[in-house]
Formats: structure tokens, C-alpha cells, sequence
């Protein structure tokens, strides 16, 4: 089912823009955008400091950010959401919560590459990205090859991708593509919410109404090789 259009959207978009950073793609052809588009950020210049940057894929409603970025200030977090109906409840939570140190990307993930620079972030969070079960949808999920060799540009040497999903087969599927493209497993928990790292987890709607039935959450952290 599609999600309705939000009332009022585009107005409300632009009251958001201070926040709003990219939008959109520079052509159709999201391969050719990849390959020839290059319009890379000053975080400098978006944060007004130098501070370390990281960036959430996929980032929903905005409730893990938001926590995310309130217990770290000392960090600058992107947001990157396709969805513009979603992205605006990130945004205008962001914004009804004074938090200084979050900007958004409604952009796809194809091509985050255009706009963050080589080697500029620290960590990328996936939470709860979609399975895409069956082979013909393999290159669309958020850690294959194909936007793992995405992230691996704009990681810093060392940096890291934290990865939450309540789909067991996605998450072994991850582990096997991390540790195809240079990527080290660091750590692995098939049950999240009854582990050592249960007490400082940001726990999203979604990840809610999972555990509420009783199942497990699966985490995995990946750190890029040098």
C-alpha cells in the first residue's frame, strides 16, 4: 500500500530547509548521476565546526537520530531518506526538538557518493532496512556489494557500520557481504535486546513493536579495513 501524501507537504518542506541539505537527484539515470555528479559537502561549513561526521541510512521517522545525536553532541549525524513523506517527520522532529547537530539528505542511496566526500565519515547506521528477500531484488539491499563499494568510499579508513535488523536471513546475509568486500565483523548479537548492549540501545517504533512479540533483534558492527 501506498503512504498518503502528507498534507501540506511542500510547505512544509520548505520550512525545513534549514535542515535540508540535498534533495532529490541530479538526473534520472541514477547510474549516470553516480558515475559524473560530484557536488561534495563542507560539513565545515553545513555544522559550523569541525566535529566528526556520521550518517544513517535509511533513517525513517527520525527517532533514532534525533536520540542519537541529543546523547552525542560532539558529533554531526546526516540523515539520508528517500522518502519525502518520511523525511518530513524526521525533519520536523529534529526541528521541534532544538537539535543542533543533524542534517538531512532526501536523496537515494545510489548516490550518496555524489555529495559526501572520500573518506569523510566515521560510521554509517543501517537500521532496519528493508530484507528485499529473492534473488532479483540482491542489489537493492542496502549491504550488498554494490552500496558496500558505496560506503567504502566515503568511510574514513577504520570506520565502522552498525547494522540492526529483525530479519535473521538479511543479517546472515550481511555477514557473508561484509566480510566479501573488506569489511572485518567485529561483533555479532542474534539477540540484541538480552545482550551487553541492550542498555545503551536507542530502540526505534519498529523495533518496538518487534521485540513486543517476543522476537529477537539482530546487531552486527563491521569495521572497514585499512
Amino acid at each position: 500500500m501506498r503512504m498518503r501524501k502528507k498534507r501540506n507537504l511542500e510547505p512544509r518542506m520548505q520550512r525545513c530547509a534549514a535542515v535540508l541539505i540535498a534533495r532529490g537527484s541530479p538526473c534520472k539515470n541514477l547510474k549516470e548521476a553516480a558515475e559524473r555528479f560530484r557536488a561534495p559537502l563542507s560539513f565545515e561549513a553545513i555544522f559550523g565546526n569541525d566535529h566528526p561526521v556520521e550518517l544513517e541510512v535509511g533513517c525513517g521517522n527520525g527517532k533514532f537520530i534525533a536520540e542519537l545525536a541529543r546523547r552525542s553532541p560532539g558529533i554531526n549525524y546526516l540523515a539520508a531518506e528517500l522518502c519525502t513523506n518520511v523525511i518530513l517527520t524526521a525533519m520536523e522532529r529534529v526541528i521541534a526538538e532544538g537539535i543542533p547537530n543533524v542534517r538531512f539528505l532526501n536523496i537515494p542511496a545510489e548516490i550518496l557518493g555524489c555529495y559526501l566526500p572520500p573518506e569523510s565519515v566515521g560510521a554509517i547506521y543501517l537500521n532496519f532496512s528493508t530484507p528485499l528477500p529473492g534473488s532479483t531484488h540482491e542489489r537493492q539491499r542496502l549491504t550488498s556489494g554494490r552500496f558496500l563499494s558505496i560506503y567504502k568510499q566515503i568511510l574514513k579508513p577504520g570506520g565502522r557500520i552498525e547494522q540492526k535488523t529483525d530479519s535473521e536471513f538479511f543479517f546472515e546475509y550481511s555477514l557473508e557481504k561484509y566480510a566479501e568486500n573488506g569489511f572485518e565483523v567485529v561483533d555479532v548479537t542474534r539477540d540484541l535486546h538480552a545482550s551487553r548492549w541492550a542498555e545503551q540501545n536507542i530502540v526505534t517504533e519498529y523495533e518496538a513493536n518487534f521485540t513486543a512479540k517476543g522476537l529477537p533483534i539482530f546487531r552486527a558492527v563491521a569495521l572497514l579495513r585499512s
